[in-house]
């Protein structure tokens, strides 16, 4: 009822506007394939520049004219803004051009809600779509009669709305509680993980960077990927072995984009804790992108949003393939530390590179070691094994404990302090 989704190649008309803030102006390509990735067929784009929006039409009335002229002659069925438009303006549009109007936020909505194929991610875009509709339940029912309102003079419009608006609230409220749930399975998920000792890559990037094709490559998982915006949504994670680390789990999330609506944020907190609660994030990066650096500026203020903005970063330059001179590396800083990885992971080129990366990166805060424990460290004993640090035990001819332990250098501190003892005391091989 809420959510008419356009039927695939319905024809659509964009608009496209340019403010004095530069700061904020960008070409309509993305938007395009935006459009395009929703099912719809764009038969114009129409660009324009204003001061500021009209709070009326968000467009002049000039530019109006302009977009009436071309929906009456390509016969359009929709018209698609790259902005977000009030409720009060996509009514005013609808009325004037006679055809459906949706703004930047409900398209990508519309292209979430076609792609989630989970529980959580139907949970999560529904929960979206219900927000950014209740404030447009009014388009729902012009078919109607509304009057004015008061004692004997309220029409059956208007109780339509009331019943819906309550309804609406309680499906809110319900999808809320369901996706309270599932973010405490995925936190005692991570706790468990977290007491395994096994180490959380995550995935970030630029929407069509090539994170689900660099995620099976690795993994040899069979997620979907294609070329094109927000081909995956749903979290995938899966075990990789990673040499002189062990097993670590890498996740795959949902691709960024500029102006993504905060209501998509807040609605996939939970997916994204998997990214802000990681213990390294790869941020890929699309390298033959012209627009990569403004790409890595939009990842990086969504980081920040969602609270991992202090998680350590790996830049992965992804699609090596389509550039010139494209050869696999490892960037390093003057420590001699890893920042960036060179890659294909549609040819499979440097992923051995990337491995070795996150090997080092990793490493740097691991214990793996060999420790020789004698009998009245019986404590220290117990409480690595307590936390699961513990791979194997033997004795020596002197009778101590040999264990080879692998766990964070910051629990090992912890418990040496709980213990009573420092590094210096411990003998290690």
């Amino acid at each position: 009822m809420f959510f008419e989704r356009p039927e695939s190649g319905e024809v659509a008309v964009l608009v496209h506007i340019n403010f004095n803030d530069q700061s904020v102006n960008y070409g309509p390509e993305e938007f395009v394939e935006l459009a395009i990735s929703a099912g719809a067929d764009p038969v114009a784009v129409i660009t324009g520049s204003r001061q500021r929006a009209d709070s009326r039409y968000f467009v002049g009335t000039g530019k109006l004219d302009e977009i009436k002229e071309i929906v009456d002659r390509e016969e359009a069925q929709v018209v698609l803004f790259d902005h977000a438009l009030s409720p009060s303006q996509e009514r005013n549009l609808e009325s004037f051009l006679q055809c459906r109007v949706l703004d930047r936020t409900g398209l990508i909505l519309d292209i979430f809600a076609q792609r989630a194929r989970t529980h959580e991610g139907k949970l999560q875009v529904e929960l979206a779509q219900l927000q950014h509709m209740s404030t447009r339940l009014i388009r729902g029912w012009t078919h109607l009669e509304r009057q004015k309102g008061g004692i004997g003079m309220r029409g059956p419009g208007e109780t339509q709305l009331e019943t819906d608006r309550r309804l609406l609230r309680e499906r809110i409220k319900s999808i809320q509680r369901r996706l309270d749930k599932v973010n405490t399975q995925r936190d005692q998920s991570r706790r468990s993980r977290s007491r395994s000792d096994m180490p959380t890559v995550s995935l970030v990037g630029y929407t069509n960077a090539g994170k689900s094709t660099l995620f099976n490559r690795a993994t040899g998982a069979d997620v979907y990927a294609a070329d094109q915006l927000f081909a995956t949504l749903d979290p995938t994670l899966r075990r990789l072995d990673v040499e002189q680390i062990g097993t670590i789990v890498l996740a795959d999330t949902v691709g960024f984009i500029r102006q993504l609506p905060h209501r998509l944020i807040k609605a996939f907190q939970a997916t994204l804790k998997e990214s802000s609660e990681a213990d390294l994030l790869l941020h890929v990066v699309d390298a033959a992108d012209i627009s990569r650096d403004e790409n890595i500026s939009h990842v990086e203020s969504v980081l920040e949003e969602i609270g991992a903005e202090d998680v350590p970063v790996l830049k992965v330059f992804n699609k090596i393939d389509a550039l010139p001179t494209g050869e696999a590396r490892i960037d390093r800083d003057a420590g001699g530390v890893p920042y960036r990885v060179w890659l294909s992971a549609r040819d499979g080129v440097g992923i051995d590179l990337l491995q070795q990366a996150i090997a080092e990166l990793l490493g740097q805060d691991v214990i793996n070691e060999t420790l020789y424990l004698p009998t009245e460290c019986g404590r220290l004993r117990a409480m690595l094994f307590e936390q699961g640090a513990v791979r194997s035990e033997s004795f020596d001819d002197a009778g101590r404990s040999v264990l080879q332990v692998r766990l964070p250098k910051k629990d090992y501190l912890q418990i040496l302090a709980r213990v009573g003892m420092s590094e210096s005391q411990i003998e290690a091989a």
